[in-house]
């Protein structure tokens, strides 16, 4: 899958959203809802985002995600692909930092479609 094929889908969860605005997990789950997509920010730490809930993890979202965005530290991201297998998520993204060799392979190891780029860029 491409990043422009990724882009048509429009229900998306950012993992490891922020409230901090100077962060690349705020900055981008601002993005996806600034053009139009349903986005689900999920971080344990943080309750709300610009007044909208934050999750704690995947599995308390409301509906599942076609999407999952990771901008999160690689044991973070290896126990998320377990989490997302278990939700029948078939789309990761990979933001630069998130995509370490370890979750990379995981990833294409448990037959994900892979997206390794920066979704800000491509928006």
């Amino acid at each position: 899958m491409t990043p422009k094929e990724a882009l048509t889908k429009k229900v998306w969860a950012v993992l490891g959203a922020t409230s901090r605005k100077e962060k690349l997990g705020y900055k981008i789950y601002a993005c996806l809802r600034d053009h139009g997509y349903k986005v689900y920010p999920v971080n344990p730490n943080v309750n709300e985002i610009d007044g909208a809930t934050c999750y704690a993890s995947l599995h308390d979202l409301p509906e599942v995600p076609e999407v999952v965005d990771f901008v999160v530290p690689e044991a973070v991201g290896l126990q998320a692909l377990e989490d997302c297998q278990k939700l029948g998520i078939s789309v990761v993204w990979l933001q630069p930092g998130a995509d370490k060799p370890a979750v990379v392979a995981k990833a294409n190891e448990l037959g994900f479609e892979v997206i390794q780029d920066c979704v800000l860029v491509q928006i």
